[in-house]
């Protein structure tokens, strides 16, 4: 089961370490130009889509039938949702980030891409040293990753008794590789089938409607290597470097399905959320100077980036429509999702169950 656990969020924990093996930690460093506030204000602008497309995945996959299971009868599942981040959070303007020393190289050229953007587009800024306006250092802001944000599934339903069930959410805390990190997952969920509460008695209803809720709790730890272009900044111990991450969802919804023979429809609409705390820990170097040569200069700062409130988050309805296909015990599962936070999303998966 380690290696199903392996599989499935190693996609996932690629895009959300800023895919660390196509960019390397050079992405990340490039948004450590200016003071700790400047690149708050970058990394909150860059990420932004990359924590809210999450979310919304994480909020994804919780069932495909408003049916639910016999008293002990149990399903297991293991799927993947896919958040697509849309073209308004694609881009940022970097003249309405308010940063203090940091402008467009090119006036003309203020637009960079975020985590969802152009993998192409390469956006310029120049850092002018507050001491001294003829001092600047130029690099550029990272590219565009991918506009796809996905969040792993593994469950476990179980029946309880008045057409109830509970299904929990679990990825143990493990190491997949140096690159991807450390990522744990814990969460529950409950769903009622309510069509039954009022169905006369010998007498089935032509479709299930049910109420469900569930809540996901998800952690992640990776090593960094941000480190400074020259020795300006010293003979600083870099080691302990680290991204922190919490991740929060939650859902409630109204499912209605029918079943086919094998074949079961269902539609559902209801309220998500979901909130996002991620910080940078450690011992940073940060250009906050330049010299007259176009040189950083570069000041180090322990703990200096965090990430959440609603910038990190999202909430408002969504309604998915999909199916389950069931053969004996094994079943597959898809369907598509709409949200009014315009962060669209699919699910695939499979399961089995008795």
């Amino acid at each position: 089961m380690k290696k199903i656990y392996s599989l499935i969020t190693i996609t996932f924990l690629t895009a959300l370490t800023f895919s660390a093996k196509a960019q390397s930690d050079g992405g990340i460093s490039d948004l450590f130009k200016g003071s700790p506030s400047d690149v708050n204000k970058l990394m909150n602008a860059y990420t932004t889509p990359l924590f809210k497309g999450f979310g919304n995945s994480l909020n994804g996959g919780w069932t495909n039938t408003a049916k639910t299971q016999h008293l002990l009868g149990f399903s297991v599942r293991i799927s993947a949702t896919a958040s697509i981040i849309p073209a308004k959070d694609k881009t940022f303007d970097i003249n309405s980030l308010g940063l203090a020393n940091i402008k467009p190289t090119d006036p003309n050229q203020t637009m960079a891409p975020t985590f969802g953007g152009d993998k192409n587009m390469s956006t310029g800024i120049t850092y002018t040293d507050p001491n001294n306006s003829l001092a600047k250092y130029s690099t550029t802001l990272p590219k565009g990753v991918t506009q796809y944000v996905p969040a792993p599934q593994i469950q476990v339903t179980v029946g309880l008794i008045k057409h109830t069930d509970l299904t929990i959410r679990y990825i143990p805390t493990v190491k997949i590789t140096d690159d991807v990190g450390k990522v744990g997952m814990i969460g529950f969920g409950l769903k009622h089938d309510i069509i039954q509460d009022f169905a006369p008695k010998g007498k089935d209803f032509p479709f299930d409607l049910a109420v469900a809720f569930g809540y996901t709790h998800l952690n992640y730890t990776k090593t960094l290597d941000v480190k400074p272009d020259n020795a300006s900044a010293g003979s600083a111990d870099y080691s302990d470097q680290r991204l922190e991450g919490n991740f929060n969802g939650f859902n409630a919804s109204v499912i209605l399905s029918k079943k086919l023979l094998f074949f079961t429809p269902f539609v559902s609409v209801g309220y998500q959320k979901s909130s996002t705390n991620v910080a940078l820990k450690g011992n940073y170097p940060f250009v906050t100077g330049a010299t007259i040569t176009g040189d950083p200069i570069y000041t180090n700062y322990k703990d200096p980036i965090s990430i959440s409130g609603s910038n990190a988050g999202l909430s408002g309805t969504r309604a998915d429509v999909g199916f389950q296909l069931s053969l004996a015990f094994f079943k597959l599962y898809g369907s598509y999702g709409v949200s009014s936070t315009s962060y669209n999303s699919f699910n695939a998966g499979i399961g089995f169950g008795l």
